[in-house]
C-alpha cells in the first residue's frame, strides 16, 4: 500500500483510515533508516517505561522520570 499524507507546519501528520486500520493501534514506533521512515505498531509502551515505574507507580510519575532523563540527555 502507499499512500501521501502532508506534514503540517507544526510537524503533525494524519495517517490516513487504511493505514491506521493496518497498524491497529494509536501508538507507532517510528524507524529513522537513512532518508526512509517506518512506522510500527507498538502494541504495549508498558516495556519502554518499565524501567522507571515499580509495581505501583502511577503512570505520570513515570513518565516525569523519563522526561527527566531525556531532558539530561539532550543537556550532554
Amino acid at each position: 500500500m502507499t499512500v501521501t499524507a502532508t506534514i503540517t507546519s507544526k510537524g503533525q501528520l494524519t495517517l490516513p483510515r487504511d493505514v491506521r486500520r493496518v497498524l491497529n493501534t494509536t501508538t507507532v514506533v517510528i524507524e529513522v533508516e537513512g532518508e526512509q521512515v517506518v512506522l510500527r505498531p507498538a502494541r504495549s509502551v508498558a516495556g519502554a517505561l518499565a524501567k522507571y515505574a515499580g509495581p505501583h507507580t502511577p503512570i505520570r510519575e513515570a513518565r516525569e522520570r523519563v522526561w527527566g532523563e531525556v531532558t539530561r540527555a539532550r543537556k550532554r
